[in-house]
């Protein structure tokens, strides 16, 4: 693939680096707002709500949201895999690497990079089911409804994506690369293989 610029390699900006800090300022707030006392949270402690980033996608995004809450929240991280190293599904969702805590009692935000298909949200949405939170949300920084297979509700959404682009920038990658990019953008056809 050569040595040049990797944002040589990006055909069009969709999202910049501005728009997207200043959309996940607004999603920081709204979950901060909707957690305060008396609002969505259900966990009977009343323990601030726990982020829970898809990795490795999401890392970027929840590091910035985590910073845009100006109230208490906990998080952890859980991995699974559905894609390979390219473009396409590879099959089944799998765990690749659990929480670190419990969920039990506990108000759930799971914190994800996109959403397309909906089988990965949906997968995730059922096993935390069966641990007995207080409530689960979803909180996707982009939603690419064009490409649904299965019926997920999103919470909280970043940007909503009606073209079906491969898109990478700001955590989402191709083959590993482009996560480090500020923006989100179209990887040029020539660097898909």
């Amino acid at each position: 693939m050569g040595r040049e610029r990797l944002g040589d390699r990006i055909r069009e900006t969709l999202f910049g680096a501005e728009a997207i800090r200043s959309r996940v300022h607004e999603l920081g707030k709204a979950i901060s707002r909707d957690y305060a006392a008396g609002g969505k949270g259900r966990d009977p402690r009343q323990r601030p709500p726990v982020l829970v980033c898809v990795l490795h996608g999401a890392l970027i995004f929840m590091a910035d949201l985590a910073r845009e809450i100006p109230t208490e929240v906990e998080y952890d991280f859980i991995c699974v895999a559905s894609y390979g190293s390219g473009t396409s599904p590879t099959g089944p969702v799998s765990l690749v690497r659990d929480l670190d805590r419990s969920i039990a009692g506990r108000d759930v935000v799971i914190v994800e990079d996109i959403i397309d298909t909906g089988h990965t949200i949906s997968h995730l949405k059922s096993l935390f089911a069966q641990r007995g939170p207080a409530s689960v949300a979803v909180c996707a920084l982009i939603d690419k409804a064009v490409r649904r297979e299965v019926e997920v509700e999103i919470d909280y959404v970043g940007f909503v994506l009606n073209e079906d682009h491969f898109i990478v920038g700001y955590g989402m990658d191709y083959g590993e690369l482009y996560r480090n990019l500020p923006y989100i953008g179209v990887l040029k056809p020539a660097f898909i293989r």
